[in-house]
């Protein structure tokens, strides 16, 4: 019995399961902020009330949903070598839109400055940063092998790409995507066969520069305090978060509370439909249910691995990989930070959390890596597989030209 799809079938499941129930927590978790957008001036608003409107957050996400699906299937029949046409030109709009961000972007009442507000919605062109960054990176690597492991042909000019797109962010106080751009950057050059030494120094130029941050910057000196102090009785705002975020996933218990039960996202858990959306469904589903949320994030970078593995191709190889990264690495950031394992840094969960940015630009990213799967022997093994059982592992520096 052969997989009848042409495409990774795991990868495309397990993306199907997150936004579904990305879609039912949105509806059960979204009341509260819903009543709050919906009638700001209405005293004691409730459900019944005309002007109340309590599913007005899944209403704007299934919105988002349908453009994303949208974007998904475009993404999915372009032609990989589009992508590889437009890696430069799209890198470099991206920069001009980060910068202008800075000048007219909004804060929407929090800390960064990283949102446009174009026909009555808001965009977030930090989030598509992380495509512009895979996209370019993987044609520079592909472009430069024979100068991957070289300091001057090499680390200097991926430093340079790196801070182009890196700075503008940081000065928009998104710290979050930072350390996500980041990580997808370096694993990237990793994967590419940069040396240990090289990679040795980015480490130590990262934590400098991250201690520096700490150390000057307020609210970020504010959010390692409270790190540091979830436990203790927490009287400032900086803790707050990381606080009653546990409270919401030890207060599930094993079995939940049930939909719309949760307490935590009425009253104490800000931002409970966006970052802290893992937190506030454990609360509700409990812990055998929100499980299976981290094995689907498991089962991506498995097959996103297996893709990766299986091109030929350099250019496709570091893409998939990159688009892997992205996506894993921000959905068990978020939830280190959901389970109080790492310092509040305001990104959201891949293809769950609300918020059309995020959303849109990662099925435009699992759409291009389904792509990518159409161009290996991969979906043709997906069931029957049992005749060789022999894992596979990409050899570190396999893109590097020989």
């Amino acid at each position: 019995m052969k997989n009848v799809f042409k495409f990774d079938t795991p990868l495309f499941l397990s993306v199907v399961f997150l936004l579904i129930l990305g879609l039912i927590m949105i509806t059960s978790i979204g009341v509260p902020k819903s009543i709050a957008l919906s009638a700001p001036n209405i005293l004691y608003p409730n459900c019944s009330d005309a002007n109340v409107d309590c599913y007005l957050l899944f209403k704007k996400h299934l919105i988002r949903l349908g453009i994303g699906i949208l974007a998904f299937y475009i993404s999915y029949k372009l032609p990989i070598k589009f992508w590889r046409k437009i890696a430069t030109p799209f890198f470099g709009a991206i920069v001009m839109l980060l910068l202008f961000v800075l000048i007219f972007g909004s804060t929407f009442g929090t800390i960064a400055q990283n949102w446009l507000v174009v026909f009555n919605t808001s965009l977030q062109p930090s989030e598509f940063a992380k495509l512009a960054i895979i996209l370019y990176l993987a044609y520079w690597f592909s472009k430069k092998q024979a100068y991957i492991e070289d300091f001057n042909k090499g680390l200097i000019p991926f430093c340079i790409i790196c801070s182009i797109i890196v700075l503008p962010i940081i000065l928009q106080n998104d710290f979050g995507g930072t350390l996500t751009v980041s990580i997808i950057a370096v694993a990237m050059y990793f994967m590419a066969g940069a040396k240990l030494q090289h990679l040795g120094i980015l480490f130590l130029v990262a934590f400098i520069g991250a201690l520096i941050v700490i150390l000057s910057v307020p609210h970020v000196r504010e959010r390692f305090q409270g790190f540091t102090s979830v436990n203790e009785e927490c009287i400032e705002d900086y803790c707050w978060q990381s606080q009653q975020a546990n409270i919401a996933v030890g207060s599930g218990g094993a079995f939940g509370k049930g939909l719309t039960q949760g307490v935590q996202k009425s009253y104490w858990l800000p931002q409970a439909s966006d970052d802290f959306i893992f937190a506030a469904s454990a609360e509700e589903l409990g812990f055998f249910r929100i499980v299976f949320v981290i094995l689907a994030y498991f089962v991506i970078a498995l097959r996103g691995y297996e893709i990766a593995s299986k091109l030929q191709g350099s250019f496709e190889a570091l893409l998939a990989i990159g688009l892997t990264i992205w996506i894993t690495v921000q959905a068990f950031v978020n939830i280190a930070v959901n389970t109080g394992l790492m310092p509040v840094t305001g990104i959201t969960l891949p293809f769950v959390s609300y918020g059309g940015s995020s959303l849109i630009s990662c099925l435009v990213a699992v759409g291009i890596l389904l792509n990518l799967s159409q161009n290996t022997s991969y979906h043709e093994n997906n069931i029957n597989r049992w005749g060789n059982r022999r894992t596979r592992y990409p050899q570190r520096g396999r893109y590097r030209r020989a």
